[in-house]
This record gives C-alpha cells, sequence and structure tokens, in this order.
C-alpha cells in the first residue's frame, strides 16, 4: 500500500507514457471509426459534415 501513496519517479513516467499511448490508440480507433460510418452512411456523413462547417464559420476567434 505504501507504494501506492508514494509512486516513484520512473513509474509515473511511465504510466504517463502509456497513457498517451491508449488516448494514441483510442484516437486512432474513433477516427477509423468515423470513415467507416461515413462509408456506410454518406448522406447523414454529408449532413455532419456540413453542420461541422457551419459551427466552424460562426465561431468567433
Amino acid at each position: 500500500m505504501p507504494d501506492q501513496e508514494s509512486p516513484d519517479e520512473p513509474e509515473a513516467q511511465e504510466s504517463d507514457a502509456e497513457r498517451r499511448r491508449r488516448r494514441a490508440r483510442f484516437l486512432r480507433e474513433l477516427a477509423e471509426a468515423r470513415e467507416l460510418r461515413a462509408r456506410v452512411q454518406p448522406r447523414r456523413a454529408k449532413a455532419a459534415r456540413l453542420r461541422h462547417a457551419m459551427r466552424m464559420r460562426t465561431f468567433r476567434w
């Protein structure tokens, strides 16, 4: 239990690297899923693209 309360620095870095790897894998899978959905439902994907473009146009920088 004391190890969990005070983790060593290398372990903290490793968990951070692991978190980044998991996040990168998740984002790759998410992009793949979006591409698949766009191929399967082209009309809905086009409507989503148009909505996104409209949102970006009306966004104030």
